[in-house]
Order: structure tokens, then C-alpha cells, then sequence
């Protein structure tokens, strides 16, 4: 009892008394609080125990602390005295349990009636999340009752990770974990139930794709990381990634995914706990295509913490466990990636190292993140890892999105491109929006404040639903300039006597809203009534001449897809068809406002509509010259030429720069497109050609990137319809990953860089033959 010290510590005694039965077991825990009886009952039914009897003893009335003694019994009936030999285990173990620092579920038994450590336990629990992420069919129950049953070969997974891992094997590691993997499948051919083979042979393939990992480092105390070559774990969802990095801990869980060596993605707080992978894999395959307009591929990642408190209950509780799970996440990120001392490539002390060297490793802000980039690059500072303060871009001496507006900015350049095309300049000719987001948030807040010529005539988010039938464009701006400018506002903060006869603002929490005259001509709709998520639908398929994505959510599919195929659940009730979609042009200022098959099926309906990766990656694009320019003045600040103050001083100089370079991107992108798609139908079988190559070199999926058959395509020139501008945007943003891999990959280039001494720069030329 006085060894105790924080409050939740628990401590555990194994005891036999005379006269127990041979499979009986006492235990004694000792607390300083009271311990739950039904806290404590299924913990130790997850070690594979039976509680027969409890007594609770108060010290001083509960001052001192309380002591609880259990009997309790195997419940497989074995030997207890056998576990009082093992008792300098199994006491932390099951201490650790009941005080909340170790995971309580049925992996805990394969430590009494499986026979292995409680390291072992926790190495075999991590790679079955891991798999449950990856879509595995098989439920925990099924798994640990195969590792029990099978014991022999459990023993042997646990021999084959360390003799591929552990940087205190001896021997010839290489033929020890072929002697090993050899003896698992001479066992798997007495296996005959087809769970328990295909659980351990999953188990095996998961072991083997681990390149690095922190299981045997002291960091894996707080968190362990596996980096795992994707390509080698058997039934993973495509895309596949280049490497994954998937991270463990009672208090965290996370993923970490690449598309090729030289990566870069956001990090979000994901609320998916069953399938944050699913989630992250989605983002990293648009993040790969939306990096094409800059140097490197694509990268994600997700964390979810475990041990949330309630938000209602006390919000800074909340965001403080948040951001200490994402901390865990980053240093767990890190201890599996090489860094760069004195110009040389150094990989993490005492790991051993499967992989090639892998120093490159950024990150930035996504959902739940915005705000952490500091938090992630003081860890970086602090580890001395060679990127410094631009291992995580839009920190506090970075570009801040928000203020320049960067991202809506590089969206209004594709809608002002689709509007030139139809003849109008939408700087002054005034154009009807219909917006999804509020003006508090970044995208959907200085999209809305582009131009002066917008009539925002509804907007919707989460919370309220906004409509201004005809409103005042000059007094209008000024009033969503305002809101813009408020430390925090939704639609509510709107001044109602600015809002034009008939409109309004609603509660999304109201029973039905009355549609008024003017909201009926709006909508062009009979109904005087209607349920707000109704109303969210009439309003996607309301003519317009914009609808404008600011805000999270998948609001438009096309009609052959089902709900489920949108992945938004939150949003299924409200979700339209893209057939149905009235308005002229869509611009994606926010990720994924519209599925792949829907953006198609729009514009073969005639509207106007890139992707989110083309109309949005001004973000990512001003991230990336953020980067490139720390690193560049990296190696000026190490060797004192340079001051941080004087480069921070720099970076603010450079913001206007930056900011044109990254819109001319946007603006080719988007005039890239309208010359491809010029081309029209008279170019089907040049296209259809390099989507065959594409898909012959592995660079491309049809069914992932949502491209139909050949014969599907064909048809399209009976109607004189060619290539979408959704298709073309695939095909374009492959195109340059191609030719960047070509690059990279080019055998003459390091000798012509020798020769003529330049390093970091290529000179490409292109041959162009017309008409494709």
C-alpha cells in the first residue's frame, strides 16, 4: 500500500491457501480507491480466469486504501500452482490492467492459458489491430482462441519477429528466420480448421512486412511502430501504399501511409476508431494525384486517442489528451525514420534495419490538426531531426492558409476559368452560389469573400441552413466579411435585417422549416413545407450558377452509386444525385464535396466540374514551397550565415511571391484540362491508349480512379462526347507522377549532374507532336 503512488495504481499478489482446489488461484489487489466490481470481474475473465468469491477490506474507512481479495479459478481447468511459478509475470501484468495502463481484453488470456510474456501478448495484440484496420474478417475472439489452440506455432510467430527484429538476436539472422517460417508451414499442414490457417498465415505475412520497428527500443514503452512494406501484406485494399507506419498504444492508435519515398500529407484526429485506416488510405490516394502539381507524391495520416474524456464534460480535458495522443503519434512516427546528421544518412540506434535509407519524412495540419503544426515540429527540434521546424509546414514561422486564403484562392482560379468559358468574368458579372460551409471556416470563408459579384443566395453546414433569396451583393460581402473576421461564427451571427424578403436562417435541430414564396422560386420546388435535411437536399439540386464546397462532407454521388460507396454516413440522408445537380459549374474548395462517379456523371450532364485535387491543391502546394525553402536555408542556419529571426523575416518577404507562384499552378492545371478537353471525342483512342499503358505499368488503377471500360468510353463518341474533365484530371496528374518517376529513376542524370556539376536541378525536353 505505501509503494502506491498515482491514484489509479493498482497492486497485485498471487496467493494459494491450504485446501484449494488444484485449478484455484487467491489474488489480492491493493488500491488506494475502490475498485468496481464489475471493473474487475471481466478483467480477469480476459486473463482466462473465473471469479468465485470476493471480500473487500476498507483501510481507516477507505483513508488508507482498500485491499480486495478474489478467488478465483482457471478456466480451463490447468494446474494455478503452475502460475504462482510465473507470479513475478503475471502480478504487473494484471496490476497494470485493473489500473488502466495496459489494454483489458481477451488477448490478456494467452498470458495465463497460452503460456507466452506479456511483451509477446502485446506484439501479437498490435499486429491484430493493425490487420482489423486492413479489413481482416476475423473477430478478436476467433484470433486469440487460434494463437491459444495452436500454442506451438505462436511460439514460433513470436521466434520468427525476433529473429527478423530483435537487434539482440544471435546467429545468422536471415537463414535463422527462414529455418523458423519453414517449421510454421510444415505445422500449418495439421491445421485443419481454414480460420486458424488463415489467421496465422495473416500473422506470418504481417511479421515478415515489418521493415523497422520500435518493439525491442525503450521508446516502444510508450508507443510501439511498425514500418511495413504494403506490397507484402496479403488482401490490403488498393491503392497500396509504398510504406505504412502503424502505431500502438493503450492511449493511441494511428497509421501513417506513403505513396512513394518522397511524400508529403497532412496528419488528421480522426473520430473512426474501427477504420481509421480506410479513412486515411482514401485521402492519401487524393493526396497523391493533388501532389502531382508538386515534386512529391502523396502521404496521410490518422491517430485516434483511446482514452478521450467527454467533450460536454470538460473540452480542455479533451483537446489536452488529444494532443498529447498526437504527440505520442509523432514521436512513434519518428522513431522508425532515419535522419541526417553532418551530410550523412544515420538510421535509429540499436534498430534493426530492413529497408533502404529513408530520411525523408513531412508533415502538416488536416481535420483536428490545424493548430498542432508547432507541437509536431518542437519534437522535431528536440530529436534533432535534420528538417527542424519544416518537418510539419504552417506552424508559427510558417505560411498561415487561413490569413492568405491560399486554398480558396487556388479554387476561385478554376471557377474563374470555368466561367470565362461560358463567357463570363465573375470578378463583375454577378453570379447566384449556393455554398456548403460556414464563414468561419478557411476554404468556404475566403472563397465567399473572391469576389464582390457573388450572390450567396444559401449556404448550409452542421448547424444552420441560410438563405438570402435576393440578396445585396455589396451589402452581402460586407456582412460575411464580417462574420469572416469573428473569432468564431456560424450563420446565426448573420444580421437578419441584411437578408433579403423571404429568406432566413434555421436551426438544422428545427422540426420542419415553411418555405416562403421567394424560397420556393429558389428551389423550384411546390412544397410549403419541408424537414431541414430536405431542405439540404432541395438546395444541392436548386439551379445556380455555382455550388461551392467549403465544408466537410460527401454531399453529391452519382445515381448507380449507393450511399454506403459515398463513405460519409453522416451525411447519407441529405446526399443527391449528381444527375440530379442543377447548378452550372461546382467548385471542390473542400475535399471529397462530390464522389469520383458523381463529378463524371455531372459533367457528362453538361455541368462544369475538375476535381477537389485539381480545384483545392493550392494548399498543398503552398506547404511545399514552404518546405523546400526551409530546407534550402537549412544548411545556411547550421552553419551560421544565417539567423532564424533573419529567415523568418524572409519567409514573410517571400509570402507574395510564394502566393503567385503556387496560384500560376492552380491556373495552368485548370487550362491544362480545357485544352485536353478541347480534344473531345476525336481523342478517345489516344486517351484510352495511355490509360492501357498506365494500367500495364502499375501506375494505375481503372477501377480505383472510377474510369470505365474501354467499350463504355467508345460509345461516348456516338453522342460526340470525349474525356471528362474529372477523367482528364486523373489522367493528367498520373502523367506527371510518371514522368517524375522517370526522372528520378533516369540512369543518366547523377553522371550528367557529376559532369557539369549541378546538383537539384533537371533539364527536360519534351518532343510535342500535335494532335495527341
Amino acid at each position: 500500500m505505501a509503494a502506491l503512488a498515482a491514484p489509479g495504481e493498482r497492486r497485485v499478489r498471487l496467493y494459494r491457501n491450504s485446501g484449494d482446489k488444484a485449478d484455484q488461484l487467491r489474488l489480492k489487489v491493493y488500491s488506494k480507491s475502490e475498485i468496481a466490481l464489475s471493473d474487475a470481474v471481466p478483467a480477469f475473465e480476459n486473463f482466462g480466469f473465473r471469479a468465485i468469491d470476493e471480500i473487500a477490506t476498507p483501510l481507516e474507512r477507505g483513508k488508507l486504501g482498500h485491499i480486495h481479495r478474489f478467488l478465483l479459478s482457471r478456466r480451463d481447468g490447468g494446474d494455478a500452482k503452475a502460475l504462482l511459478a510465473r507470479a513475478d509475470v503475471l502480478q504487473p501484468t494484471l496490476a497494470k490492467v485493473l489500473g488502466g495502463q495496459a489494454e483489458d481484453d481477451r488477448f490478456n488470456e494467452l498470458v495465463v492459458l497460452g503460456g507466452l510474456d506479456p511483451a509477446s501478448v502485446v506484439l501479437l495484440r498490435a499486429l491484430f489491430r493493425y490487420l482489423r484496420q486492413t479489413g481482416m474478417p476475423h473477430a478478436m475472439g476467433t484470433v486469440v482462441d487460434t494463437l491459444r489452440h495452436q500454442q506451438a506455432i505462436t511460439h514460433r510467430l513470436i521466434a520468427l519477429f525476433h529473429a527478423l527484429h530483435d537487434p539482440a538476436f544471435q546467429g545468422e539472422r536471415e537463414a535463422a528466420a527462414r529455418a523458423i517460417d519453414e517449421e510454421i508451414t510444415v505445422a500449418l499442414s495439421s491445421v485443419s480448421a481454414i480460420d486458424e490457417d488463415r489467421v496465422i498465415r495473416l500473422f506470418r505475412a504481417a511479421m515478415q512486412a515489418v521493415l523497422r520497428t520500435s518493439f525491442f527500443l525503450p521508446s516502444g514503452g510508450e508507443a510501439l511502430a511498425f514500418k511495413i512494406d504494403s506490397a507484402a501484406v496479403p488482401g490490403l485494399p488498393r491503392p497500396l501504399p509504398w510504406r505504412e507506419i502503424w502505431v500502438y498504444s493503450p492511449r493511441v492508435e494511428g497509421i501513417h501511409l506513403r505513396a512513394g519515398p518522397i511524400a508529403r500529407g497532412g496528419l488528421r484526429w480522426s473520430d473512426r476508431r474501427d477504420d481509421f485506416r480506410t479513412e486515411v488510405l482514401g485521402l492519401m490516394k487524393a493526396q497523391r494525384v493533388k501532389n502531382a502539381v508538386i515534386v512529391p507524391t502523396g502521404a496521410k495520416g490518422g491517430f485516434y486517442p483511446k482514452q478521450l474524456p467527454s467533450p460536454a464534460v470538460d473540452r480542455d480535458a479533451w483537446m489536452a489528451e488529444g494532443t498529447e495522443s498526437y504527440r505520442i503519434f509523432i514521436r512513434a512516427l519518428l522513431s522508425v525514420t532515419d535522419n541526417i546528421v553532418a551530410g550523412a544518412v544515420t538510421h535509429p540506434d540499436g534498430m534493426v534495419i530492413r529497408d533502404d535509407d529513408d530520411p525523408y519524412f513531412v508533415v502538416a495540419a488536416d481535420k483536428g490538426t490545424a493548430s498542432f503544426s508547432d507541437v509536431a515540429n518542437a519534437i522535431a527540434l528536440d530529436r534533432g531531426f535534420w528538417l527542424g521546424d519544416a518537418f510539419a509546414s504552417g506552424g508559427s514561422n510558417g505560411y498561415d492558409h487561413k490569413a492568405m486564403g491560399i486554398t480558396a484562392r487556388g479554387a476561385w482560379v478554376s471557377v474563374q476559368r470555368h466561367f470565362a468559358e461560358m463567357g463570363l468574368d465573375v470578378q463583375k458579372d454577378p453570379i447566384s452560389v449556393i455554398g456548403v460551409g460556414d464563414m468561419s471556416g478557411d476554404v468556404f470563408g475566403n472563397g465567399m469573400l473572391r469576389s464582390k459579384a457573388i450572390r450567396l443566395v444559401a449556404a448550409f453546414d452542421h448547424r444552420h441552413i441560410f438563405i438570402d433569396p435576393d440578396p445585396d451583393m455589396e451589402r452581402s460581402w460586407a456582412e460575411r466579411e464580417r462574420l469572416f473576421n469573428l473569432p468564431r461564427s456560424s450563420w446565426d451571427d448573420y444580421d437578419r435585417a441584411l437578408i433579403s424578403e423571404g429568406g432566413g436562417v434555421f436551426p438544422r435541430t428545427q422540426k420542419s422549416i415553411p418555405l416562403s414564396p421567394q424560397m420556393r422560386t429558389l428551389l423550384d420546388v411546390a412544397d410549403e413545407m419541408m424537414e431541414p435535411s430536405a431542405l439540404v437536399s432541395a438546395l444541392l439540386r436548386a439551379p445556380a450558377d455555382l455550388l461551392w464546397f467549403g465544408g466537410i462532407g460527401t454531399y453529391v454521388k452519382a445515381a448507380a452509386q449507393s450511399n454506403g460507396e459515398a463513405g460519409d454516413t453522416a451525411n447519407d440522408a441529405v446526399r443527391v444525385d449528381a444527375e440530379d445537380v442543377r447548378a452550372r459549374v461546382i467548385g471542390e474548395g473542400a475535399n471529397l464535396g462530390v464522389t469520383q462517379a458523381g463529378r463524371i456523371a455531372y459533367a457528362l450532364c453538361g455541368g462544369r466540374i475538375n476535381t477537389d485535387f485539381i480545384d483545392n491543391s493550392a494548399g498543398v502546394d503552398c506547404s511545399d514551397n514552404e518546405v523546400n525553402i526551409k530546407i534550402a536555408l537549412n544548411r545556411e542556419m547550421a552553419e551560421g550565415r544565417l539567423e532564424l529571426a533573419d529567415r523568418n523575416a524572409l519567409l514573410i518577404d517571400m509570402t507574395d511571391a510564394v502566393a503567385e507562384l503556387v496560384l500560376e499552378d492552380n491556373r495552368l492545371q485548370a487550362l491544362g484540362l480545357s485544352i485536353a478537353e478541347n480534344d473531345g471525342a476525336r481523342a478517345l483512342p489516344s486517351y484510352i491508349r495511355l490509360i492501357e499503358t498506365f494500367e500495364d505499368s502499375g501506375r494505375l488503377d481503372r477501377r480505383v480512379e472510377g474510369l470505365a471500360g474501354n467499350d463504355q468510353l467508345l460509345r461516348r463518341a456516338q453522342d460526340n462526347k470525349g474525356m471528362t474533365r474529372p477523367e482528364l484530371a486523373v489522367l493528367l496528374s498520373t502523367a506527371k507522377l510518371a514522368l517524375q518517376d522517370a526522372i528520378e529513376k533516369a540512369k543518366t542524370y547523377p553522371r550528367l549532374a557529376r559532369e557539369r556539376g549541378v546538383e537539384g536541378m533537371v533539364l527536360v525536353r519534351f518532343k510535342v507532336a500535335p494532335s495527341g
